[in-house]
Formats: C-alpha cells, sequence, structure tokens
C-alpha cells in the first residue's frame, strides 16, 4: 500500500459517509492544512446529517480518532454502521469510557470578579504551599544541623567551602563595583540638596546611617539573590532533572546533608561579610563624589563617621545580612528541590526564587525598622 493510500479519505453520497485508509493522528498529521481543515468539515457536517456509515475501507483506527468519531456520532452508535471485526474494539472502548465534552467558548469567558477571585484563591493556595514547604524544609535542616554538632566527622566541609567561594569571594568585584556607582549617586543627589541649605557637612549623616543601616544589607541581598540564589536552584534543579537527588537517597544519602546544608551555611557565613563589602564600597563612592562635589577630603569624610554612626548600626546590618543569607538560601533551597522533571519547570522556579527571595527580602528589611526603630539613632530615637 502507497503513502497516499494510507491517508485518511471520506466520502460523503447522500446521507451515507464511506471512510477509506488509515484514520490516526499520525496519518492526519500528514495531510496538508487545507485538506485537514476541509476533511474535519466535512466530518462536522457527516455527524448531523448522514445516517449510514460505511467504515469498512478503514485500515487503522486509533483511540484519538475513534474519540473524534465517537463525538460526531454525539456519544451513540448511527442506526447503520458498516464496521470491520478489528475496529470494533477500538469503538466500544470509547463508548463506555466517559468522555468530557470540550468547553465552548462562552463558557470560558470570565469576569472580572470571577478572575479576581480565581487569582485571589491561587495566590493563597500557593502562598499556603510555600509557608508549608519552607516550614518542612526547616524543621529538616534544624534535625540535620543538630546531627551534625553531634557528629562533626560528617559535616561536608567540602561542599561548604566551595558554596563559600562562589557565593562569598567570587561575588566581591561585582558588588564593589555596584556599592561604589550607588553610593557615587546618591552622595552626588543629596550633595545637590545640601549645598542650596549650606549643609554640606551633613552628607556624612546621611549617607553613613543610610547606607549602614538601610541601603547596604538590602544592595547586597539584591544582588546575592540574584546571583547566587538563582545559582542554588538551577543546580539543585539541574539534580533533580537528571535524578541525582533520588540517586543519592538510593545510596542512603541525605540530601539536606550535602545539598541544602552546605548552601545554607555558606550564606550564613559570606552574606553578613558580603554586607560589609557593600557598605565600604558605597561609602568610599559616596565620599569620592563628595570630594568632587563638595571638595570635602577623604579624611574629613570618615573622620567623623564614627561618631555620627553609632556602632549599634553595624550590629544592625551584621543582623540583617545573617537573616537575608538564610532567607535567600532557605528559598534556593526549597524551588531547587520542587523542580519538575522538565527544563520549563527550571526556568519557572529559578525566576520565581529570585522574585520570592527579594520580597521577602524587603518584607523582613522593614520588620527590621519596626523592631529596631529607637536603637542606634544619634539623636535618641
Amino acid at each position: 500500500m502507497s503513502a497516499a493510500d494510507s491517508l485518511p479519505e471520506l466520502v460523503i453520497v447522500g446521507n451515507e459517509a464511506v471512510l477509506r485508509g488509515e484514520w490516526t493522528l499520525a496519518a492526519l498529521g500528514a495531510l496538508a492544512s487545507s485538506c485537514r481543515k476541509t476533511l474535519f468539515h466535512a466530518l462536522a457536517y457527516a455527524g448531523g446529517e448522514v445516517s449510514t456509515w460505511h467504515l469498512d475501507g478503514v485500515s487503522r483506527l486509533d483511540s484519538a480518532v475513534a474519540v473524534l468519531l465517537w463525538r460526531h456520532w454525539q456519544g451513540k452508535f448511527p442506526a447503520r454502521l458498516s464496521l470491520p471485526d478489528a475496529l470494533r474494539p477500538t469503538l466500544e472502548r470509547v463508548a463506555v469510557a466517559p468522555i468530557s465534552e470540550p468547553l465552548q467558548r462562552d463558557q470560558m469567558k470570565l469576569s472580572c470578579i470571577e478572575r479576581v477571585g480565581l487569582w485571589s484563591l491561587t495566590g493563597w493556595r500557593d502562598l499556603f504551599r510555600l509557608c508549608a514547604g519552607l516550614i518542612e524544609l526547616l524543621g529538616a535542616l534544624v534535625l540535620t544541623t543538630l546531627r551534625l554538632l553531634r557528629h562533626s566527622r560528617l559535616i561536608p566541609w567540602k561542599e561548604f567551602s566551595a558554596n563559600l567561594y562562589r557565593a562569598g569571594f567570587e561575588a566581591l568585584p561585582v558588588s564593589a563595583l555596584v556599592g561604589i556607582l550607588i553610593g557615587m549617586t546618591i552622595s552626588y543627589l543629596s550633595a545637590a540638596q545640601l549645598k542650596i541649605y549650606g549643609a554640606d557637612i551633613f552628607i556624612v549623616n546621611l549617607l553613613g546611617m543610610g547606607i549602614i543601616r538601610e541601603l547596604g544589607p538590602v544592595l547586597a541581598a539584591v544582588l546575592v539573590a540574584g546571583r547566587s540564589g538563582s545559582a542554588m536552584t538551577a543546580q539543585i534543579g539541574v539534580m533533580r532533572v537528571t535524578e541525582e537527588i533520588d540517586a543519592l537517597a538510593a545510596l542512603g544519602v541525605s540530601g539536606t546533608v550535602r545539598v541544602v546544608f552546605p548552601k545554607v551555611a555558606a550564606l550564613l557565613v559570606a552574606m553578613p561579610l558580603l554586607v560589609v563589602w557593600v557598605s565600604m564600597a558605597a561609602l568610599l563612592g559616596g565620599a569620592l563624589a563628595a570630594y568632587w562635589e563638595l571638595d570635602l577630603s577623604l579624611l574629613y569624610f570618615f573622620q567623623p563617621l564614627p561618631n555620627v554612626v553609632p556602632i549599634a548600626n553595624l550590629w544592625i546590618c551584621l543582623g540583617k545580612g545573617v537573616v537575608f543569607g538564610f532567607l535567600i538560601a532557605l528559598l534556593a533551597c526549597w524551588f531547587g528541590l520542587n523542580v519538575r522533571p522538565n527544563t520549563e519547570s527550571l526556568s519557572r522556579h529559578t525566576t520565581a526564587s529570585v522574585v520570592t527571595a527579594i520580597t521577602l527580602v524587603i518584607l523582613a528589611d522593614a520588620v527590621f525598622a519596626i523592631l529596631t526603630r529607637g536603637v542606634g539613632l544619634p539623636w535618641g530615637g
């Protein structure tokens, strides 16, 4: 039989329809687009006008096309049907199986209120799933930490040092560059306003408090979330896709010990140091801009800095670094562990990891601002 003879064919004569060839998805896909449209239009017409069907010339019939015919027959066999014995089991299986009707276009339309309600329910469901997953992962991490403290020989030092190098040391150049540029920008904008009122000296107070207490930790967290957090999610996600996590479990190796713990511990150590590094770079950029714009020497800028910025602000800065690093690492690991074995899920979870981490960092910073609103302020709160 030639390829042309195997293509599906439909002939309608009066109230009789004759089907020939192979009626399968592969055969329908081999037809040209115009031929498929003509065939489907004829089949739709035949479903309501034809009472006699001849399927003796059909060489093959798969389940997908059988469902299509059954829908055209409106869920019942035609009054007169000529059917080979080889094709009867396929149609009988379709006849006893429940087939859901496709939604009509009017049924698919939702009002604005319905869409808002649907988005709200979806958002609450995802939020609950995220919170439950993070609590579960946090519990596993706490138990793992207690176990490793009792058995220090099991601590994965190599994985910890590798993550510390990638998340900490390799992030120093880009974080310093961004910090210097941000410090320069804020210093230039502040100097332009302070000049108007003759309050040039207060640029030290403004930059010192703003950068050390707020801008430095948030800027470092955003950089780490976009750089290291996404890399952690992608790495664990690839391990999920390639079934390396399952292989570790099959070998009796804890994924929390070898995968999650080193990343969380590394960011807990690296993040406070990066926060101080970014804050120093931003202060240096601000001092350079103040020297060019206000003619303030670097010594005149840094000498009064310890007096205008109490030491408590440095502890707040380090505390934010620890909390932000823990949140970023925990979210990165959770999203990575929930990647499904396909590339689309990997990209979607990596993006969600970065967005969620930055959002939680900003929320945590707001909580810090409320809890420490009377601490470390030179004017006493």
